[in-house]
């Protein structure tokens, strides 16, 4: 098994995959999509968004959305958590990279804000990423969350993080999680997988120390 497909109801002209550890993987993204242009990103744990299906050159970016059928967008991670979003009528999909300094500063909210359809619309996947139990942070992780977070929001991010010594144990997934709801999205699946775990399936770079990453692509045809 070189990939994993999201389990969840997307409208059947969406395709989504993450691509395991030792895959080909644009030879994997190309069995898999067909003919499609995939969107590239030089990933800089920030928060710009770009748009697929207008993007010619190579983005700085951490996010992409499309609207435009056949253009793909993909992140690539190793521990850091894959969102692939898409809106019940397969017409716009995006793809999120939330390491926690993305996450913490914005890029879902930027991505979202890109996107046409209301949250209720919206199917949001949580890819592998790392859990819980590996991901230890400093006080300097939570405090990027819980700054100028609504008093709401800054209770269910709290939840997130497990003290450990003097040191905090980070729910990527549950943070994700917790976000996405405060802006209206109750359809959220995936988000039970560990990176760091799960040796033979996924890239780590917290457990490996190597460059290998997983590809997570969406496209709507």
């Amino acid at each position: 098994m070189t990939a994993l497909e999201p389990d969840w109801p997307a409208p059947p002209n969406v395709r989504a995959l993450t691509t395991l550890r030792g895959a080909a993987h644009n030879q994997e993204i190309s069995r898999y999509f067909g003919p499609v242009r995939v969107v590239e990103m030089r990933q800089v744990h920030g928060i710009s968004v770009v748009d697929a299906g207008l993007q010619r050159d190579t983005a700085e970016a951490d996010a992409c959305f499309s609207r435009s059928p056949g253009a793909a967008c993909r992140v690539v991670t190793a521990d850091c958590l894959p969102m692939l979003i898409c809106n019940r009528q397969g017409t716009e999909v995006a793809a999120v990279h939330a390491g926690w300094r993305g996450l913490a500063a914005g890029v879902l909210e930027n991505a979202l804000d890109c996107l046409h359809s209301p949250g209720s619309e919206l199917l949001v996947w949580l890819g592998p990423a790392i859990s819980r139990k590996h991901f230890e942070v400093g006080e300097e992780v939570r405090a990027a969350f819980l700054e100028g977070a609504p008093d709401g929001l800054k209770t269910r991010l709290e939840a997130g993080f497990e003290v450990r010594g003097g040191r905090y144990l980070a729910d990527l997934y549950g943070i994700a999680r917790a976000r996405l709801e405060w802006a209206g999205i109750s359809h959220i699946y995936g988000g039970q997988h560990c990176t760091f775990a799960e040796a033979e399936r996924f890239c780590s770079w917290r457990r490996d120390r190597e460059e290998g990453r997983m590809h997570s692509v969406i496209a709507f045809f």
